[in-house]
């Protein structure tokens, strides 16, 4: 029953209304890119298009993912990230964070961003202090464009 208000402001389907607001019924939940344009607002919005949580140590393994397929290990502290879907072209930014989940293993490290391509983004990490490459267990990945 569609929801109406009469001349006399009198509301009719309200029943209904009350349950949509209640209970609402998200038949799109993904954000496109067309409805970023047309957010309100000065500043643009620039969304993450993949991201990546994962153990760079032994077998490389995803916790958790957005938008990447698969991590490739090229070797000691030398990782390509490969996305599901590739991005329009590589100029995006990669940011990179590393740490360790085991505190014995200290803290201290540093990453670089190689090879920016469309459909995957390498990484490297070092260990800081020695300037040697280091395979860390946590290493989260977040690429925006």
């Amino acid at each position: 029953m569609p929801i109406t208000i009469d001349g006399n402001g009198t509301i009719t389907g309200a029943a209904t209304l009350a349950t949509t607001v209640a209970n609402p019924t998200f038949t799109t939940p993904n954000i496109n890119s067309a409805q970023f344009a047309t957010v309100s607002g000065t500043a643009p919005i620039y969304p993450c298009r993949a991201w990546v949580n994962f153990n760079g140590t032994g077998t490389v393994a995803i916790r958790a993912s957005g938008n990447v397929t698969s991590i490739t290990d090229n070797g000691t502290g030398d990782y390509t990230v490969n996305f599901t879907t590739a991005l329009p072209d590589a100029n995006y930014s990669g940011q990179v964070c590393i740490g360790t989940l085991n505190a014995s293993d200290g803290v201290g490290g540093g990453y670089s961003a190689a090879t920016l391509i469309a459909a995957s983004f390498r990484v490297k990490t070092l260990n800081a202090s020695q300037s040697t490459a280091k395979d860390f267990d946590a290493i989260y990945v977040a690429v925006f464009r």
